[in-house]
C-alpha cells in the first residue's frame, strides 16, 4: 500500500497487488468487492479493466486498488513511479 496524503489530490492510498492468471485476477476483485461490501457496507465508485486486460482498478475514492499480473506490474511500476510515497505494511 502506498501512502499517496500529500502528494495526490484525487486519492489518499493505493493498494497494489499481483495475480497469477486472469482466474485469479478475476477472483481478487471479486473478493475484495464483496468483503468490502458485506463487512462494511463499501462499494466501489468505479471500476475499470478486466482480467483478460491483466489489469483491473476499483476506486473507493480516498483507496484506489490495482490489481495486476505480475508481469503488468512489472510493466508499469507504480512503486516507481510514485516512489516518493511512504510504503504501508499490510497484514496478510
Amino acid at each position: 500500500m502506498l501512502d499517496l496524503r500529500g502528494i495526490s489530490n484525487f486519492t489518499d492510498f493505493f493498494v497494489i497487488c499481483s495475480g497469477n492468471s486472469d482466474p485469479h485476477l478475476k477472483a481478487i476483485s471479486a473478493e475484495l468487492q464483496d468483503r468490502l461490501r458485506t463487512e462494511h457496507g463499501v462499494r466501489p465508485l468505479s471500476t475499470d479493466g478486466f482480467p483478460a486486460s491483466q489489469w483491473v482498478v476499483a476506486d473507493f475514492g480516498s483507496v484506489v486498488v490495482h490489481i495486476f499480473s505480475t508481469e503488468k506490474r512489472r510493466t508499469y511500476s507504480l512503486e516507481s513511479l510514485w516512489s516518493d510515497a511512504p510504503r504501508l505494511a499490510v497484514a496478510p
